[in-house]
């Protein structure tokens, strides 16, 4: 089959082409101008309308391929800002019923249309997909496809909540939708979501070959493959759907109820009505403080991807030298080697230590491989790229090093040392210390502009934020260049000041201490992490002193004590938890019980044990809401001190840390954009409130008290 282009046609200003082959099969090019990737604004309804009309009048059309003319993506989603434009929900339901109409032109197109994708195909991209007869992908990483839109507090709103449950069946595209996650090419092939799945260099070619089949019956799936075992089988399906995203959401995110109520609709009461449902259902929640929060965040993320932490430019970074095979260097070195692709050179003291780094590295690749995401052969590359030694050989090469030993000052202090005599002159030296002053830790360097903190959560390779640290004498440079290499590594990277517990841990600290107050006071451990998981963190604050581990959680405490005041100091009563070696899950002994392995209990009990330890009777006195506000009003009140201090430089970077470095509610938008929803003359009656019960640690700070003085909010300044 030949494919030589015979006639082209285009309009300037238009984002899709269309070119004419000698077999008359016409490729739609999809090309956004002016924009890295491809995403669906509201003008595109009239020149893809436009575009099919002039397809149409080629009178031996067989048929139409839309394929996108970006290197490595199809279509993205749609263009955010246009929704957060809408003033009300029917100005919202109006754009979902434009995006619905321009599918149903391309679905009732009376000659075969095949989507060619490479690249991310995600949100109105899958839309348009799924509007498509078939569907072509290839089989390159980058592809992925989903329908990402409740992570923005929405649901597909161009028909994507009835074409995906006909095509792949109910359950598996209300796991998606409700999830938001990403398929890869082969798992979208077995499910039914593409009919194909092919090298991208043949991809084109494939797709025009689907054309000439003609158009195939739609593999829309019967209605009892949908939903297996007739009526009660549905009702069992939505019960169970719906049981399980509460107990996931508690409530919190009412995009995942209205998914589940409009694709029920739409099996119930058929297309046209589920059509309907789905445009004001997307009407409605573009309107609630929810989706506002979560697009807010959207936003704000992607702003400071694009930033790079100071005017100078960054140094080209080629190899990276890690000191500590421990889990942290062993994470920092996985990330370093497997996302931003470069030479990893760790120093252990032992080889044990380098062991470990590596098989660290290699068990997470593994796993990928499993999963039939990663090729052996890729995964011995990527390993290739990781090496070890028990001295400083090879480290006159490297261009940054991360230290990540023992939060001791005089042996990073020692570190820097060692590093400024056997490594380059120019090499940068990062501190991952959590709590150490940066400035402390360069006291002594000969070259203090190029030492830095670069402070990493655990575990590496799942969280996904780093705070920068400069010191007052740390270059422009080094700052550009090490938020340079945080995004390599897939991370966001807000700069934050060199303060005791810098920001992330400053505002953790009080949130932790305040529930090990309930604790003390004779609330019992569950009822106090529930509080906080129903008020929406991921996990309790007392679960996650014991995942960090709480000999670990609390050695800041002295610190921020030392620099900050009394109002950071723990209970003292709380020494006898330490006293008693509880370090949390790393030691099987904290405030829950862990199961030998084998016999995980299905769900967390709290160990007895502790209330006698801490002489405590446990009785719930404390409603949950009271609870979360005692918890979550103080770490606001903190917040606030920090962004005033210039600790965080702006309402936006401390919500981007809140929410990706501790879990803070993301449908809240992050501490600042709560306390504007809240009103800051709210949040200072609550905390005065809170003072006069519990003491003068809630005492509300002066910025608070000035902006409500002043009723000001944070992203008005």
């Amino acid at each position: 089959m030949s494919d030589e282009i015979i006639a082209v046609e285009t309009a300037p200003t238009s984002a899709f082409t269309v070119t004419l082959t000698d077999q008359h099969v016409g490729i739609i090019t999809i090309d956004v101008p002016g924009e890295k990737v491809n995403t669906l604004k509201a003008e595109f309804v009239e020149q893809i309308c436009a575009i099919l009309q002039k397809a149409q009048q080629y009178p031996q059309l067989k048929g139409l391929v839309l394929i996108s003319g970006k290197l490595d993506s199809f279509i993205a989603g749609a263009d955010i800002s246009m929704i957060s434009g809408c003033k009300t929900a029917a100005e919202a339901s109006s754009l979902a019923q434009k995006g619905q109409s321009v599918m149903s032109h391309i679905s009732a197109f009376p000659v075969p249309v095949v989507a060619a994708i490479h690249g991310a195909c995600l949100g109105g991209g899958l839309e348009l997909a799924l509007a498509c007869h078939a569907r072509i992908c290839s089989l390159d990483d980058k592809t992925q496809l989903g329908l990402p839109e409740v992570q923005l507090g929405l649901l597909p709103g161009s028909g994507g909540t009835q074409r995906l449950p006909r095509l792949i069946g109910a359950p598996k595209a209300l796991d998606m939708m409700l999830t938001g996650r990403s398929i890869r090419a082969k798992q979208a092939q077995k499910m039914g979501l593409v009919d194909d799945t092919v090298p991208q260099a043949i991809l084109l070619q494939t797709a025009l070959e689907r054309v000439a089949l003609g158009r195939q019956p739609r593999a829309s799936l019967p209605w009892q493959a949908r939903l297996v075992g007739g009526p009660l089988g549905k009702a069992l399906l939505f019960h169970f759907v719906r049981k399980q995203t509460r107990a996931k959401t508690h409530g919190n995110y009412p995009a995942t109820e209205k998914i589940i109520d409009v694709v029920r609709t739409g099996l119930d009461h058929g297309r046209a009505s589920g059509y309907q449902a789905e445009a004001t259902a997307f009407g409605e929640l573009v309107m609630t403080p929810q989706s506002a929060a979560l697009r807010g965040l959207f936003f704000a993320s992607t702003t400071l991807k694009k930033e790079q932490g100071a005017a100078a430019e960054p140094l080209l970074l080629k190899r990276i030298g890690i000191l500590g095979g421990g889990l942290m260097g062993g994470g920092i070195a996985n990330v370093t080697a497997t996302r931003a692709g470069l030479p990893v050179r760790i120093k252990d003291i032992n080889q044990e230590g380098i062991r470990h780094a590596l098989k660290y590295s290699w068990d997470l690749l593994d796993k990928r491989v499993r999963r039939g995401r990663l090729k052996r052969s890729e995964q011995q590359r990527q390993m290739m790229l990781i090496s070890g030694t028990t001295d400083f050989s090879g480290f006159e090469r490297v261009d940054l090093v991360i230290e990540a030993v023992f939060e001791d000052l005089s042996l990073k202090q020692q570190m820097v040392e060692e590093v400024e005599r056997y490594a380059s002159p120019k090499t940068i030296f990062a501190s991952n210390t959590s709590s150490l002053p940066i400035h402390a830790i360069a006291a002594n360097a000969t070259r203090p502009e190029q030492v830095i903190g670069l402070h990493f959560f655990s575990p590496v390779d799942k969280m996904p934020l780093v705070e920068v640290i400069p010191h007052a004498g740390t270059s422009e440079q080094t700052i550009s260049t090490t938020v340079a290499l945080a995004k390599k590594q897939g991370k966001t990277a807000i700069v934050v000041g060199d303060s005791a517990g810098f920001y992330v841990n400053r505002i953790l600290a009080p949130y932790i201490n305040e529930a090990t107050r309930c604790l003390l006071e004779g609330e019992p451990i569950e009822h106090i992490d529930s509080a906080l998981m129903n008020f929406g963190f991921p996990v309790g604050p007392l679960q996650l002193l014991d995942e960090v581990g709480i000999d670990v959680g609390t050695k800041i405490i002295p610190i921020l004590v030392e620099a900050l005041g009394p109002r950071f100091a723990a209970p003292p009563a709380l020494d006898a938890v330490l006293k008693d070696e509880r370090k949390g899950r790393k030691n099987g002994k904290g405030f829950y019980l862990y199961a030998s392995k084998g016999r995980q209990a299905k769900k967390k009990q709290a160990d007895p044990s502790i209330y006698r330890l801490l002489n405590v009777t446990p009785k719930q006195q404390q409603g949950a809401e009271q609870v979360a506000r005692r918890c979550v009003m103080i770490m606001l009140n903190e917040a606030v001190r920090c962004l005033d201090e210039q600790v965080v430089r702006s309402a936006r970077d401390g919500d981007i840390g809140a929410v990706f470095g501790i879990g803070f509610p993301p449908f809240l938008g992050g501490p600042f954009r709560y306390i504007d929803q809240l009103g800051a003359a709210a949040v200072v009656q609550t905390l005065q409130g809170l003072q006069q019960h519990y003491g003068e640690h809630f005492a509300p700070c002066a910025g608070l008290l000035k902006r409500a003085q002043e009723g000001r909010c944070f992203y008005d300044e």
